[in-house]
């Protein structure tokens, strides 16, 4: 006789696992098809090339720098003015000489030149001939790899710590389409790099944290990945001290033996890149105002420095300083009776002269902004870059005005709910929560906070991008939310009312992510922005 047929019934959740992969796969190629297509279609306003504003520019003038003069100098490159940026500074080169270089930190446009370099030395296409070619091959690769790389860890993320497919579902499609890392995806930027980073580096924080896992792999890829957003979005150390902080108290051993040596690892190349980039171990921002003094003169001499004459005194201080003026030096005055620069165009040298309380001091150059056409200078800045007088206002904007990462992604709305559930909760989804929102206020305050000439917005950008490396957090905590909101009929279309008007937002800029947000167009419509 034949054996009976015995029936197997279906494991249902085997099942509704394959359909929420099939789902999230679904959704990684529609973001991805989206990205790549806008890329395509992507060009500048003169269109010569497909580099959207000065905060690319100057980063593809150094890539194009490096492969083809062999130089981070942009010298070259920027003569053509299509090419040119107003974010570079202008210091001493190894060679003696005064140049100018992307005021952007270099490791990125290193790694985007070796990307230039194979095209090049593979298919024999130059940037300069071909900017359309190789400037969107080099974007869609980069970018490409970089939502990957946001979009898998989220999955991870969702897949280990929500309790429902509605909120993993949701979750992923926030990051696919309601947030501003996919409009960023046409361009050439630090933000989807350092929130990639800040993805992959919390993935494996959460492991070891709440999962108590010791593998190597979760210390080494949250060292290297926290480490990583910190170098190319400055408020992230706070992101890479806390968590460091956070594993060495709860693995001391495996973070020392993998977490660090993981952090050292990009720490030692950016700040190498750094100074063989501009021979400073400090980046170009902290290079905004006077090097040392070198002497001091009588505050009489300010007659005759204002008529642009240079004074005996002030050629005796550098002489002691070892410093030999040519008949050519002469005193340019920055503002009458308090401060000049002198400038020697034979000896190509400049120094710093300020007047103070009591003297006149001659000091080393020290500020890169500080340059002939800098757009930095003050009365040349114009728009949200001349600075938001009023901090309160300038706060409410950040956060729920024109600017305002709650007013253009209402979807933050739940991470604040979620926040506050897993507050009120015991357990390490406590601490998981306690740890987010500590960076997020250190941040936000951290930008409200600075002075005048940078409370700007983040300048011609579409959303507040200063924070946009804290949305793999922030989506991370709409879990507990949306999780509640499984089965609740009026909370799931709350959330999707929410991502819809996010949505809004993040693709009202598409195809550039350097422009103003659609609600601060839309009050200078209205004539409601001050003139």
């Amino acid at each position: 006789m034949k054996p009976a047929r015995v029936s197997r019934k279906k494991d249902p959740w085997a099942e509704a696992d394959k359909y929420r992969w099939a789902i999230y796969w679904l959704l990684i190629a529609v973001c991805l098809g989206g990205s790549i297509g806008r890329t395509f279609a992507v060009t500048g306003n003169h269109g010569r090339h497909p580099f959207l504003s000065a905060n690319d520019r100057s980063r593809w003038a150094t890539v194009r720098s490096l492969v083809d003069h062999q130089t981070f100098a942009i010298d070259d490159v920027i003569q053509d003015r299509y090419w040119d940026s107003i974010d570079k500074v202008y210091h001493l080169g190894p060679d003696g000489k005064y140049h100018y270089y992307s005021s952007k930190p270099p490791l990125m446009s290193v790694v985007l030149a070796g990307e230039y370099w194979l095209i090049k030395n593979t298919v024999g296409m130059q940037i300069a001939e071909h900017p359309f070619y190789v400037g969107r091959a080099i974007i869609i690769v980069t970018n490409g790899l970089l939502l990957l790389g946001l979009l898998w860890p989220t999955i991870l993320i969702v897949e280990r710590y929500a309790k429902s497919d509605f909120a993993r579902v949701g979750i992923v499609a926030t990051v696919c389409f309601g947030t501003f890392l996919t409009t960023y995806a046409v361009t050439i930027n630090n933000h989807l790099l350092a929130a990639t980073s800040v993805a992959i580096a919390l993935y494996c924080g959460l492991r070891v944290w709440c999962d108590d896992r010791s593998e190597a792999k979760y210390f080494l890829g949250a060292g290297f990945f926290a480490a990583c957003a910190a170098v190319n979005d400055l408020p992230a150390f706070s992101f890479f001290g806390l968590l460091g902080l956070a594993m060495l108290i709860k693995k001391p051993l495996p973070t020392l033996l993998y977490g660090i040596p993981g952090a050292v690892v990009i720490l030692v190349v950016s700040i190498g890149t750094n100074y063989i980039a501009h021979q400073s171990w400090r980046p170009p921002y902290a290079h905004r105002s006077d090097g040392p003094v070198l002497g001091q003169v009588e505050t009489k001499l300010h007659g005759p420095l204002d008529k642009q004459e240079l004074p005996g005194p002030i050629r005796d201080v550098l002489y002691e300083n070892k410093v030999v003026l040519s008949e050519k030096a002469q005193i340019i005055t920055r503002e009458t009776g308090n401060r000049w620069v002198l400038l020697d165009p034979e000896i190509d040298r400049r120094y710093a002269i300020q007047r103070t309380g009591t003297a006149i001091e001659v000091r080393d150059w020290d500020d890169w902004y500080d340059y002939d056409t800098s757009y930095w200078k003050p009365g040349v800045k114009k728009g949200v870059d001349e600075g938001e007088r009023s901090r309160a206002w300038y706060a409410f904007h950040v956060i729920l005005g024109h600017h305002g990462i709650l007013s253009l992604t209402p979807v933050w709305f739940l991470s604040i709910v979620g926040l506050g559930l897993w507050l009120g909760e015991k357990g390490v989804f406590r601490q998981v929560a306690a740890f987010i929102v500590l960076l997020t206020l250190v941040c936000v305050l951290f930008y409200i906070f600075r002075p005048l000439k940078d409370r700007n917005y983040g300048g011609m950008t579409s959303g507040f991008r200063w924070a946009f490396w804290l949305i793999p957090m922030w989506l991370t905590a709409m879990i507990p939310v949306l999780d509640r909101w499984k089965s609740w009929w009026w909370g799931q279309r709350i959330f999707a009312g929410l991502l819809l008007f996010s949505a809004i937002s993040a693709s009202y800029s598409a195809l550039n992510p350097w422009i103003h947000p659609w609600i601060y167009s839309y009050l200078g419509y209205l004539g409601w922005l001050p003139s």
